[in-house]
């Protein structure tokens, strides 16, 4: 059974950093690309970054401008989005998620495996 779990989300100010990861089971981890999408109330799911097999490369939507780097653990078969200097448009749920296509092709085509997702606000 594939199962993708966030965690480290919650409630945060305006410029201030969160660690979102997530661990992964149920899948040959290091066959897979994984990275992050969200949902902000009220707006469609976007792309937020992504992560190569390797973890050489790496990839994330026009709005991060720079803020978030993510990573990948292939020993505990985790990824993480390190995000700086939030802002409150960031406020979404956060979604942890895997497929074997290339890391490139996450903000073109949904990825097939989800995570319930996690709820990241940022309000003062």
């Amino acid at each position: 059974q594939v199962q993708l779990v966030e965690s480290g989300g919650g409630l945060v100010q305006p410029g201030d950093s969160l660690r979102l990861s997530c661990t992964i089971s149920g899948l040959m981890f290091n066959k897979c690309s994984v990275g992050w999408f969200r949902q902000a109330p009220g707006k469609e799911r976007e792309f937020v970054a992504s992560i190569s097999r390797s973890g050489g490369n790496t990839y994330f939507g026009d709005f991060v401008e720079g803020r978030f780097s993510i990573s990948r653990d292939n020993d505990e078969t985790k990824v993480s989005l390190q995000m700086t200097k939030l802002k409150p448009e960031d406020t979404a749920v956060y979604f942890c998620v895997a497929d074997r296509m290339t890391a490139s092709t996450f903000p073109r085509r949904f990825p097939d495996h989800w995570g319930k997702g996690i709820l990241v606000t940022v309000s003062s």
